[in-house]
């Protein structure tokens, strides 16, 4: 039931997930919005993946309530039935209501700690992936990306389009949305950096072009594909197998498997193969390796692409967990450059390293912090890290070139 009389403005949204480690997610929940001032806004209930989304009337203070009722045996609340969320202008809000089923009190259900464990390295996997192209284009380039984000984004929307209203399952639809963030890539490249460097444009200045391509694509990514998170079509493994020590959906699991292949690949690529090491030469001394013969120019075209692709990839694999959203990207931007800085600037390998660091540390830290504010807890990480060794922890003290 929409509140009569108030226009409903387009994007502002409330969304969550029911679900717990046992159960996995729980169906047939009624969810009810109201305003602050206890008018109704909406009421539904959560979905086969335990998802409910409510749009809203406008920005402002809304109380989210569940019905207690509707949960199934052995599943309380932790807290209390109701909360209230604020929600800005133009934002999807997430509205976290604790449960418990027994679980987390380690008789003969899964152990928390091992949980949020296997829940990081699944995480921070997937920031690895969306990682490594960032940390080779600032070694090929010197160029901090703040428009690789925007690349994710992209790759999670074109595999929605070519999956959902094209029909085509979602394995292809990845691989062809990875061709997409490699065109696209490439286009950034020819299109914008390679004039940019020909011009002598500073780093700085560099730096600042890229915020507002972010910017730029961000938004027309909103105006294309709206405000809303939707699911890919036909995607199995919603609930969550029991392993023993602890749970994990298909999905989750396809995405843990994917990311591990992958990076092994690149790794193998850049020890390898010849443009793996021309790469890594670039990245090591951009001079020195044009005097040796090899063509600078293509070598960062192919990093481009290879970035783009596996951003793009990384974007699907968020969206099989997180839905596709239009500024997602956006969102995993600073957990990417924290696993970037933390490994080491520039190095792949400093990348995976600091981007695993950085996934685990994330979860891990909601057995002492609320769920809401643990992302702060990989920055705090970063820098930490930072003070007691600078260049990161595979990085060199001293960079040449």
């Amino acid at each position: 039931m929409i509140v009569p009389g108030i226009a409903q403005a387009e994007g502002e949204q409330l969304v969550g997930t029911l679900q717990t480690s046992r159960s996995g997610p729980i169906e047939g929940v009624e969810i009810t919005v109201t305003t602050a001032s206890g008018q109704e806004v909406d009421s539904v209930e959560t979905d086969e993946q335990g998802r409910w989304e409510v749009d809203l009337p406008g920005p402002g203070e809304y109380v989210v309530s569940i019905e207690a009722d509707d949960l199934p045996e052995g599943v309380v609340l932790s807290g209390e039935d109701s909360r209230t969320v604020t929600v800005e202008e133009g934002r999807r809000q997430a509205a976290i209501i604790g449960l418990n089923d027994g679980s987390r009190e380690g008789g003969g259900g899964t152990v928390r700690a091992v949980q949020l464990l296997v829940d990081g390295i699944r995480f921070g996997l997937l920031i690895a992936m969306c990682a490594v192209g960032l940390s080779l284009i600032f070694g090929t380039t010197g160029l901090t990306n703040f428009a690789h984000g925007e690349l994710v984004t992209i790759g999670a929307v074109a595999a929605w389009y070519i999956n959902v209203q094209g029909g085509v399952p979602l394995i292809v639809a990845a691989l062809i949305a990875m061709l997409v963030g490699a065109a696209v890539g490439a286009l950034n490249e020819l299109a914008l950096w390679r004039p940019l460097r020909r011009r002598g444009t500073g780093l700085i200045a560099a730096l600042v072009v890229s915020i507002g391509l972010s910017l730029m694509l961000r938004y027309l990514i909103q105006l294309v594909y709206g405000g809303r998170s939707n699911a890919y079509q036909d995607v199995g493994g919603g609930r969550a197998v029991d392993y023993g020590l602890f749970r994990m959906t298909g999905a989750d699991l396809a995405s843990v498997v994917i990311s591990i292949v992958v990076l092994i690949l690149v790794a193998l690529m850049l020890q390898r193969t010849k443009i793996g090491k021309a790469m890594r030469a670039v990245s090591d001394n951009r001079d020195l390796a044009a005097s040796s013969g090899i063509d600078v120019n293509r070598v960062i075209l192919v990093v481009w692409m290879m970035g783009g692709a596996l951003a793009a990839l990384g974007g699907v694999l968020l969206g099989l967990s997180d839905q596709v959203q239009w500024d997602m990207g956006f969102r995993l931007l600073l957990l990417m450059f924290a696993g970037v800085t933390l490994g080491g600037l520039g190095t792949a390998y400093g990348a995976l390293l600091g981007s695993l660091v950085v996934g685990v540390f994330v979860q891990m830290s909601t057995l002492v912090i609320p769920n809401d504010v643990k992302y702060v807890g990989g920055l705090l990480l970063l820098i930490v890290i930072l003070v007691i060794r600078p260049q990161g922890i595979l990085g060199s003290r001293v960079r040449v070139g």
